[in-house]
């Protein structure tokens, strides 16, 4: 079983590397009167931990009150 994780470590690490090389393009992202340039695989891979960190937070909150109206 240990190999199998390892292989599943590997595929999935080339994957991001192969993703990573093919996305090389720049792009420019302004929010406000703040402007960066950074590449589309950058963008994206922030983009998904963002939403992974907000979506983990509403879920938490979610249980919270789901919690708290069982209390009640």
């Amino acid at each position: 079983m240990k190999y199998v994780y390892i292989a599943l470590i590997v595929v999935l690490t080339a994957a991001v590397l192969l993703f990573k090389i093919q996305n090389l393009e720049q792009v420019t992202v302004s929010f406000l009167s703040v402007s960066f340039t950074l590449p589309v695989s950058v963008l994206l891979i922030l983009v998904y931990a963002l939403g992974m960190l907000t979506g983990g937070s509403l879920l938490a909150l979610v249980r919270t009150w789901v919690r708290g109206a069982r209390r009640a």
